[in-house]
């Protein structure tokens, strides 16, 4: 039923807005994607079938290889860039160094939520038309459009002259650490780049991401004194850590709620008289007695913001919370970078008109921002500060990250008409 009310949505969509604007050279295109269409919906099958969690190395660069064949037979320069050092698979990048254009960066993931060992393994036609399986939208659906896109415009004799770059990293789902080696190779992409496309799920057929907040760590370590609790609040005595852990996280939410786009969440919280926590798996044992002091409190959370001035801004905040600590209690914070953010700056808008106007062209429709609120972080704000940039130009489907995760293949052929009449326009401008 849903694919029924998408197809007469587009139908509707394209009597309402007649296709006038496009010229010979774009319908051609738009020809040669609908002749591949059922190539590209078995491609998707074989790169959903390898599962490709980020932690199976091998399946990653399974997946990285099955992509580099394609690219190579559409006559990209292509390498595999080992990330093994950092306990990743690696990425697979795609280039054509031609001098037409602009210079454009089509970003993409190879690897998924879904660990060797999920049940969630194969690509499945459901009765009602529903195709499911792991990575369909998030985001091998994605790199497949992107990829074909691609082929497009190589058989129409169109690529070759073109400046282009493809990044599918490994590794987005969990990323290696440092940041700074696992995505040197995406940024340095991006700084030879004039434009940058993120072909992540899309959030609605007349939708793009035109900003995403960025993501940051934070911990929070408070000691108090240790004593007998007959003593809390006297001289020598004072609070104690979890009184203070309260304090804290009580001005945090006092001080930095409701401000646009600033999300901040105190994900885990450990403490008593003795205790121990393990970051990395987010995992600890604490003891502690009713009649004694609380000594040690960890607390581990994340921060969200649309600009680096605002977690700047943020962190000065949190900063001066912690410091002002109860009696005989002390507090430090810790920040940890990890995703930088994707403002909306006026060459986003610019490139989402380009885009908008592609749709309207081919019958489509206008295309809108979406709220960058409802969207996570991903690879292409590393590239944000260099770049004009959209997002969300992959596959429509709904339940990332879940294992009803489901691809709508009723859209998939005009997001890759879309997505290739944008890049012609970008590389004939």
């Amino acid at each position: 039923m849903l694919r029924i009310i998408i197809i007469c949505f587009l139908l509707v969509q394209f009597l309402e807005n007649p296709a006038q604007k496009l010229s010979r050279k774009e319908k051609k295109i738009i020809s040669i994607v609908q002749k591949n269409n059922d190539a590209a919906i078995q491609l998707l099958e074989q790169a959903v079938n390898l599962n490709s969690g980020t932690m199976n190395l091998e399946g990653v660069k399974e997946v990285g290889m099955l992509f580099k064949g394609q690219f190579d037979q559409i006559g990209m320069d292509t390498k595999w860039i080992d990330l093994s050092n950092l306990n990743r698979a690696g990425h697979l990048f795609a280039e054509t160094k031609g001098n037409k254009g602009k210079r454009v960066l089509l970003i993409g993931h190879l690897d998924t939520v879904f660990p060797e060992n999920s049940p969630f393994q194969k690509m499945e036609r459901l009765p009602d038309g529903t195709v499911k399986g792991p990575g369909t939208n998030d985001m091998k659906g994605g790199d497949v459009i992107l990829l074909f896109a691609l082929r497009a415009l190589h058989e129409a004799g169109h690529l070759a002259d073109a400046q282009i770059i493809v990044a599918l990293t490994g590794d987005e789902e969990l990323t290696g650490k440092p940041i700074s080696l696992s995505r040197k190779d995406l940024i340095d992409a991006g700084k030879r780049s004039d434009i940058a496309l993120g072909f992540e799920n899309s959030t609605g057929f007349n939708n793009v991401t035109l900003a995403r907040r960025g993501s940051s760590g934070w911990k929070v370590e408070i000691e108090g004194k240790r004593a007998h609790s007959s003593g809390i609040f006297m001289p020598g005595v004072g609070a104690g850590a979890v009184f203070e852990a309260g304090r804290i996280l009580n001005d945090f939410y006092e001080t930095l709620k409701g401000e646009a786009y600033l999300t901040f969440n105190p994900g885990i919280i450990i403490g008593g008289t003795e205790m121990s926590y393990d970051e990395p798996s987010n995992t600890g044992n604490a003891f502690g007695k009713t009649n004694v002091v609380a000594q040690s409190v960890i607390i581990d959370g994340d921060l969200r913001f649309i600009s680096e001035e605002q977690k700047e801004i943020t962190r000065a905040k949190m900063r001066a919370i912690v410091a002002n600590n109860l009696p005989e209690t002390s507090a430090r914070i810790t920040f940890f970078d990890s995703y930088p953010a994707m403002p909306p700056t006026q060459e986003n808008e610019d490139l989402l008109k380009t885009f908008s106007q592609v749709s309207t062209d081919m019958g489509h429709g206008p295309v809108e921002a979406w709220d960058p609120s409802k969207r996570g972080a991903a690879d292409v704000s590393f590239v944000a500060q260099y770049v004009a940039c959209i997002d969300g130009l992959g596959a429509m489907g709904a339940g990332g990250h879940t294992p009803n995760e489901t691809i709508d293949l009723a859209t998939f052929e005009v997001l890759t008409q879309r997505a290739a009449v944008l890049i012609y326009r970008l590389i004939n401008e």
